[in-house]
């Protein structure tokens, strides 16, 4: 019989995976975001690419963590400060795209683009990492163990994306003139986002 982590844990984890995929970070601002701008046919695409660089990044967690153990967590903190950085840029880039005709293709959002913001996520990184140390180490080091929990993970990001991407696609017509507005304030969301990954540090 495969042992995770004990029954007792299991609500608490949920609990962890919910409010680690719904809140805002890079993939959901992303998703909000290419809904608003391009709608739901366009914003799917890029979720593919969410999808996809989120399964990657699961399954390398699962292998650092299964040849690391409770080593990484001594990195954490630093992925943490790397991951803020990657934010920073993102609000940036967001901004100085503001105002791109959606008639260039560079700008549109695909597959390719999903998986790049997922594979450079540091938000998933430590989501993911943190599952694994926190709810599964402790209590054993198997790899089967380790491997079900990363093939659960996928099932948390990416459905709240979707959620995002929804929200986006049905706030499209509310906010398609005021795009620069809109992109100010999803900037300044992921530089809030970024802020609070250091903070308490």
């Amino acid at each position: 019989m495969l042992i995770i982590m004990p029954l007792s844990m299991i609500p608490t984890f949920l609990l962890y995976c919910y409010v680690g995929a719904i809140t805002p970070g890079p993939a959901n601002l992303s998703s909000l975001a290419a809904g608003i701008r391009y709608g739901k046919k366009v914003a799917l695409r890029q979720w593919r690419g969410l999808l996809a660089g989120f399964f990657i990044i699961s399954m390398l967690s699962v292998l650092i963590t299964y040849l690391l153990g409770t080593v990484l967590n001594q990195y954490v903190g630093l992925l943490t400060w790397i991951g803020a950085g990657y934010i920073l840029w993102l609000a940036w880039h967001m901004l100085r795209s503001s105002g791109v005709s959606e008639k260039d293709d560079t700008a549109v959002p695909c597959f390719r683009t999903g998986l790049l913001i997922n594979l450079t996520n540091v938000k998933i990184m430590v989501f993911c990492l943190t599952a694994l140390a926190s709810f599964v180490l402790p209590y054993t080091r198997s790899f089967g163990a380790l491997l079900a929990i990363g093939l659960f993970l996928p099932f948390t990001g990416p459905l709240a994306n979707l959620v995002w991407v929804f929200a986006g696609a049905s706030l499209q017509k509310l906010f398609v003139n005021h795009k620069k507005a809109v992109d100010i304030v999803m900037a300044a969301s992921l530089a809030l986002c970024a802020v609070s990954l250091v903070w308490p540090h």
